[in-house]
């Protein structure tokens, strides 16, 4: 049986490249890049950095919401361009996470804190949970 020199030149390049990739893969995987994990608590700050809370409302208008955020298992954000509001449910915190979908049944142009939001899962198309709305608290940033 004869030396293919094909394969023995394929065989010396992967001796020289499994090192350098070995290396870089341990670095891309090591502890310490990755950058930490905020708190809920935290991710609420840095959301709401440079601007001033004013006092507590208990409904706002439907149209003026522009985005909604959740912020899991802590507070949910509503966005009106001008005005970050804050909302803290009263209840059904547990079920509160990122990835899921905000329905609310309202009967007038406003959300107010006596709603109830259901929570979906839209990947699985399931109900997930719900929360009870709590009151509405402003924030902007000074002029």
């Amino acid at each position: 049986m004869t030396a293919n020199p094909l394969r023995n030149r394929e065989v010396r390049v992967m001796n020289r490249l499994f090192p350098s990739l070995a290396a870089a893969l341990l670095l891309a995987g090591a502890p310490g890049q990755a950058a930490p994990r905020l708190t809920p608590e935290a991710r609420l700050a840095r959301e709401l950095a440079g601007k001033v809370a004013g006092p507590p409302v208990d409904c706002i208008e439907l149209r003026d919401i522009r985005s909604t955020q959740i912020i899991d298992r802590t507070a949910i954000l509503y966005d009106t361009g001008s005005t970050i509001y804050v909302n803290r449910p009263r209840s059904g915190l547990q079920s509160l996470t990122a990835w899921q979908t905000l329905v609310t049944d309202t009967h007038s142009s406003q959300l107010c804190s006596i709603d109830v939001v259901t929570l979906y899962d839209s990947g699985a198309r399931m109900r997930t949970g719900f929360v009870f709305l709590g009151r509405f608290v402003p924030y902007r940033t000074p002029r």
